[in-house]
């Protein structure tokens, strides 16, 4: 791979870690924006397919998405890149938070310049949305799996288990029809069996280490626990952070305090609640990807042993095992995906799945505003209007203007300053 050639495009990715706000779903109007429309990197249509893809597996979607759109570019040394790019500010930024914690006299930070950011993000959301709706909504089958995905996202939204199951549920659906496969010949990708065999040798051994350093009170048991730890969350979660989140503050929060735990006197990772709820919600806050999380919670949970060197190693060993599944299985399923699809039932599966990705965007776009509208409503209505000017101002930007995404971020962050 020549980087030189690559370096316009690992550029942009930078950019995006570092403006990219909203959660998966606002990642995605931002790619749609940057990658598609302005670069050209990829089609609208391979978009979907990606996002689509994504969707049904565990890990970080947007995360997944971003790695396969370098993958396509310049194969895994490129994905793999762009990876580390784009994880790498999100987790500096939450590795650090857990060390300068305790010197907030009030751990409630004042993040009152990210206020707009969450209306914003719905504007991105819906510019993607309607962007890939010209492209996926086309007949009464699709239009029908439109409305049924809207609904029970909107309704499910938290549920793990939401968005692959209307993925899978809708590509089933369309399988009825007798849609043609065109007849193009697809080169077949080669599958690299080595990731999926990396993947679950790794866990094995994670899973093994973590509890045999336990048992046996290892002087530096709690770094391999929190590789474990994190490695797991990356290797089961669906749904992305709104998934994480619960499952980190039962497994750091509730777990320590159990009777079980008291009465084994079983030295477990821990965290107070407030520090996790900090940590939980700064990440929102921020740019990048949800699950740098992992970051933040390795460095508190090792910061007791009162050494910089070992809270470093936490941040580190948290950030790595909670990424390295997402690489590992989308690099392994992605080539096997794009080799099924030369089958009639993978084939016709694809205009359902298409039509869902749409329904999942509009189905977190009334769940994000049902959000907005429920804490302004009867304690703000200007911050209400200023709020559904943001939506409809960010939507109206990407869509009618050439103006960056990035510049739309800055003037909702310096907007937030004057509330």
């Amino acid at each position: 791979m020549s980087l030189y050639r690559h370096i316009p495009f690992l550029k942009a990715v930078l950019l995006h870690s570092l403006t990219a706000f909203g959660g998966p779903q606002g990642h995605y109007g931002m790619m749609m924006k940057t990658f598609v429309l302005k670069r050209k990197d990829i089609t609208e249509s391979e978009l979907i397919d990606f996002v689509s893809f994504c969707n049904m597996l565990p890990g970080a979607s947007s995360t997944q998405t971003l790695t396969l759109i370098g993958y396509k570019r310049g194969g895994i040394p490129l994905a793999i890149l762009t990876l580390l790019i784009w994880i790498t500010p999100a987790c500096i930024i939450m590795g650090v938070l857990s060390f300068i914690l305790d010197y907030y006299e009030d751990r409630a930070i004042n993040i009152r310049i990210f206020h707009f950011i969450q209306p914003m993000a719905i504007g991105f959301i819906t510019f993607s949305a309607f962007r890939v709706y010209k492209l996926s909504i086309n007949n009464t089958i699709t239009r029908i799996i439109l409305v049924a995905a809207s609904i029970i996202t909107f309704i499910f939204f938290k549920s793990p288990w939401v968005f692959p199951f209307i993925i899978i549920s809708a590509g089933i659906a369309t399988n009825f029809s007798n849609k043609r496969i065109p007849q193009k010949e697809v080169r077949p990708k080669q599958i690299k069996w080595g990731n999926i065999l990396i993947f679950l040798t790794v866990f094995a051994i994670a899973g093994y280490l973590s509890e045999t350093a336990t048992k046996h009170k290892w002087a530096n048991h709690k770094a391999f626990n929190v590789f474990e730890n994190t490695y797991r969350f990356g290797s089961l979660v669906f749904g992305g952070g709104d998934v994480l989140m619960p499952m980190m503050y039962e497994q750091y929060v509730v777990r320590p305090n159990t009777k079980q735990i008291l009465t084994t006197k079983r030295d477990v990772l821990h965290m107070n609640k407030s520090d996790f709820l900090t940590g939980s919600g700064m990440v929102r806050a921020i740019p990048g990807p949800v699950f740098s999380i992992g970051a933040f919670v390795g460095g508190m949970v090792l910061r007791d042993d009162n050494t910089i060197v070992t809270q470093l190693l936490g941040c580190l060993l948290g950030a790595i095992g909670i990424f390295l599944p997402s690489l590992l299985l989308v690099l392994f399923f992605f080539p096997v995906w794009h080799n099924l699809k030369k089958y009639a039932v993978i084939y016709r599966s694809l205009e359902g799945i298409n039509a869902a990705v749409v329904g999942l965007m509009i189905g977190a776009i009334m769940f994000l505003i049902k959000d907005i509208v429920l804490v302004n409503l009867h304690h703000n209505l200007l911050l209400l209007l200023a709020d559904m000017l943001i939506i409809l101002g960010t939507f109206s930007l990407l869509q009618f203007t050439k103006i960056p995404a990035p510049y739309i971020v800055l003037v909702c962050l310096l907007l937030g300053v004057f509330i």
